[in-house]
């Protein structure tokens, strides 16, 4: 009954007046047999917290609904802020602070709104406010005074101001220069002094000697299940592993001058120097030392850098670590000669690569002309290819090229239906996920002997799959519950699926917007 009420929540032909009836149903009292293990509920506690979730996504709801699912508690007015539902003259920020703060953070706030909520006692919303874009000057310089460290440290992450960037880089306590290092607001001069500690004056406290005395060192294997301090975490009186952590995340910077950076390319420390190798500024030679760093996960940072050139490119490609050879292809200019190299002894996986993602025209035909059937598949992949070369690949004699092109828009019915005749099952489930792909196609493909089930899966969710192609996927269990929730499923069978053995087919089939309005009316107690 409840992921049948869940999945009546979210229908959009529910009719509004059972959309009342569950909103009333929501706001009943709750007891033990209204528990729900629905995925989507890990954080609530009763079915009405569930019904909640789901009505608050609705995009039909009235005024009078939308209020009377606000009187609820104090997170749902947030859920109805961020659904579009609240505007500023909707909320009392005294009544509803933390839906005022949502407001804020989305830009729709009032800036008198954030004036109060810097003065306000409690830290946590002093703290939600500092993540909030846009705020007026002087309430940054509010937060930045803060005396919670917590929220001078929220705002060091946020802030794109560079004066107020750089008085945080100053801060007192370490764990807002530690926030405030990864922030490219930062001026470089300030992240050098941080990196350095040049002029800049030393730190009094830090999140290990606030709560321990030190000297101190955090076990890594504390059981303590309300210790927050992190693995690692030590303090001797100079504030050692958080000052540590600001140099890792002021060298990885982009802001961070490239000679104040560099310095650090043959540290001890393995942390330091793999920060060093993903700032995207440095000279050609710093990452040509680093690409010979003994360290894989060194020169893995190296090889995805931006920063890096096609020599050192070259080099890693030939790297004996896997996991270095990867991230060469990551590099997002990546030559596709290196490529070439790669694909013989490295799994690069079905998505895009970024190199390939950016490469212009030329590049794109060169590739797609490639002898090396793996490298045509890595362009087949690119989702908006020429309408020349996406033909082209899509006749490609290679299963695998094909099926990477096989999904793309604007591929004609003729050439879907040769790929499925030269190819055969191999490309059913990426014709079938085509979104130009023609209903009798997708009759076809889900009638075939014996099922391809990754196909059965796809055809339960398009748009142009009929109830002829619809009903072979209720026999695979993962298409099933697809297949219940899709409005060209007859209304007879959806009725049916509500009674399902599945949890999940039966909310599928509850929120099918075929479902009759008087089966609706029949299940909503």
């Amino acid at each position: 009954m409840n992921r049948l009420l869940c999945g009546l929540a979210a229908n959009p032909a529910l009719p509004p007046e059972l959309v009342d009836r569950l909103i009333a149903l929501a706001s009943a009292p709750a007891g033990p047999s209204d528990r729900t293990d629905h995925p989507a509920d890990h954080a609530a506690d009763h079915l009405g917290d569930v019904l909640v979730w789901h009505l608050s996504e609705r995009t039909d709801l009235g005024p009078a609904q939308v209020a009377a699912l606000a009187a609820l508690d104090e997170d749902t007015p947030v859920r109805l802020v961020r659904d579009g539902h609240l505007e500023a003259c909707d909320v009392d920020p005294a009544v509803w602070p933390l839906a005022a703060l949502a407001l804020l953070d989305e830009g729709r706030g009032l800036p008198e709104w954030a004036r109060r909520f810097a003065a306000d006692p409690d830290p946590s919303l002093r703290r939600q406010l500092a993540s909030c874009p846009g705020l007026p000057a002087d309430v940054e310089d509010a937060l930045a005074a803060d005396p919670d460290p917590e929220v001078a440290a929220e705002l060091a992450w946020w802030t794109t101001s560079a004066p107020v960037a750089a008085r945080l880089a100053r801060h007192p306590h370490a764990e807002v220069r530690l926030s405030v290092a990864d922030n490219e607001a930062v001026p470089p001069a300030a992240l050098a002094a941080l990196l350095t500690g040049d002029g800049l004056p030393p730190a009094l406290s830090c999140l290990v000697c606030d709560s321990r005395e030190t000297p101190f060192a955090h076990d890594p294997h504390c059981q303590d299940l309300d210790c927050v301090l992190p693995a690692g975490a030590a303090c001797d009186g100079t504030h050692g592993s958080t000052v540590h952590g600001t140099r890792a995340r002021a060298l990885a910077n982009p802001a961070a001058p490239p000679e104040a950076v560099a310095a650090f390319a043959e540290d001890s420390a393995v942390w330091l120097r793999r920060a060093v190798a993903e700032h995207p500024g440095l000279p050609a030679e710093v990452y040509a030392r680093l690409a010979a760093d003994p360290v894989p996960g060194v020169r893995a940072s190296v090889a995805r850098n931006p920063g890096t050139g096609p020599e050192v490119s070259r080099v890693l490609a030939a790297d004996p670590d896997v996991e270095v050879r990867r991230a060469v292809a990551q590099h997002p200019r990546v030559p596709f000669d290196v490529l070439e190299r790669l694909t013989p002894t490295t799994r690069l996986g079905p998505h895009p690569l970024p190199g390939i993602a950016a490469a212009g025209p030329e590049a794109l035909a060169e590739g797609a002309a490639s002898a090396n059937g793996r490298v045509r598949m890595l362009v087949a992949h690119r989702p908006d290819l020429p309408p020349e070369l996406r033909d082209r690949l899509a006749a490609d004699r290679d299963a695998s090229v094909a099926k990477a092109v096989a999904p793309h828009p604007g591929l004609s019915p003729e050439r879907l239906r040769a790929m499925v005749a030269l190819h055969g099952e191999q490309v059913h489930a990426r014709v079938a996920a085509n979104p130009g792909a023609p209903g009798d196609l997708l009759v076809e493909l889900a009638r075939h002997e014996p099922p391809v089930r990754r196909a059965l899966r796809e055809i339960a969710s398009h748009p142009n799959a009929t109830a002829e192609s619809l009903l072979p996927c209720l026999s695979d269990a993962k298409a099933r519950v697809r297949a219940a929730a899709h409005p060209a499923l007859p209304a007879a069978v959806v009725v049916g699926l509500l009674d399902d053995a599945d949890a999940e087919v039966v909310e599928a089939a509850a929120g099918n917007p075929s479902l009759p309005a008087e089966v609706m009316a029949r299940r909503v107690p």
